[in-house]
């Protein structure tokens, strides 16, 4: 188990103007932000982190979707990182996300979830490796 785990507020989520209120939540349940950034993806960067994806039916939609707009990229830290913020975050269909979650306050649908979380340690440090050199890290 890691104490870190990956986050990015969606293009969804950050044109609507959510991304202080969901920075906030996090910080109020306890992780500390280890690295953060705005920046946008392209295409061609979407494709490559979500390549894990890439037979699925919905990748080209998900890549189009996530290389739209700025997206705010994280490492956050806390004791069991990974599960706390899948907890906090919900489910990824925000109909079925519980009262409170994220995704239930700031998500519109399941293509346009709000935010990313991690769902293993091995993919927190992965995804937070794609992202950030250990410079931009505290």
């Amino acid at each position: 188990m890691s104490n870190r785990t990956f986050t990015m507020i969606k293009p969804d989520a950050f044109s609507k103007g959510h991304s202080g209120a969901i920075i906030d939540m996090i910080l109020k349940n306890g992780f500390r932000i280890v690295a953060l950034k705005l920046t946008r993806l392209s295409k061609e960067k979407a494709g490559e982190f979500y390549a894990v994806h890439k037979e699925r039916p919905f990748y080209g939609e998900l890549v189009d979707f996530m290389s739209s707009g700025p997206i705010i990229a994280a490492i956050l830290e806390k004791d069991n990182a990974v599960a706390d913020f899948r907890k906090l975050i919900g489910a990824t269909d925000p109909a079925k996300a519980d009262a409170g979650t994220i995704r239930k306050l700031y998500a519109a649908s399941v293509g346009e979830n709000a935010v990313h979380g991690s769902d293993s340690d091995e993919n927190a440090k992965i995804e937070g490796d794609f992202f950030f050199s250990s410079f931009e890290r505290v």
